[in-house]
């Protein structure tokens, strides 16, 4: 495996996130290698989009069709400097990732942005999401000394902005639109997409 271009765990036993939460069974975190691009690949386009998606709750296949992301796009997150892609995995195969990337706020303090979350769709639920979120900002955290995590989500999809605020997650009302006529990013299946900001303090 190529090595990741920024520190994290090479074997992590993920606990659920919930509180006295108990260990997930068999279940380990580690940074993801070139070799691990297709099923990654293929486990974030399950995780999002077409009818297997639908298996899960987080699904967009309502709103945007096409493709979630493609080799290029995860490849360039393993490679990209001050970027690590995580793969949760049971007995080999993968379950779940995420990114994981260091950046600065207006300030120059350390923060971290987390993207590309994917769990299998049939594992959606049961606690396997809220133990790779937790490790992820335990890693920026401590690690890498962020203050704070960021992320973009879908302002549509309420169930999900609604799952990050329960996990301590405050909307900041700071928008993006959507890439609209990049197909790399979907299909748009309605006109009124974008992204906001939504902020964690770790410290």
């Amino acid at each position: 495996m190529n090595a990741p271009n920024a520190a994290g765990p090479q074997d992590t036993a993920l606990r659920d996130a919930a509180p006295g939460g108990t260990a997930v069974p068999a279940l380990r975190l580690r940074p993801a290698g070139e070799e691990d691009v297709p099923a990654l690949v293929a486990l974030v386009q399950s995780a999002y989009r077409g009818e297997s998606s639908r298996a899960g709750w987080t699904t967009e296949a309502d709103l945007l069709d096409g493709q979630r992301t493609d080799p290029e796009g995860v490849a360039g997150v393993i490679r990209a400097p001050g970027s690590l892609l995580l793969v949760a995995e049971r007995d080999g195969e993968p379950v779940a990732c995420c990114q994981l990337e260091r950046r600065t706020d207006g300030s120059g303090q350390p923060v971290a942005y987390f993207g590309m979350f994917a769990v299998r769709p049939s594992l959606q639920g049961g606690g396997l999401g809220g133990a790779v979120l937790a490790e992820a900002e335990r890693l920026a955290r401590d690690e890498w000394g962020a203050r704070e995590m960021h992320m973009t989500v879908i302002t549509v999809r309420a169930e999900l902005v609604a799952w990050y605020e329960r996990r301590g997650y405050v909307r900041t009302g700071q928008r993006s639109p959507f890439p609209y006529g990049d197909e790399r990013f979907g299909v748009p299946r309605r006109p009124d997409l974008e992204f906001e900001l939504l902020v964690k303090p770790l410290r």
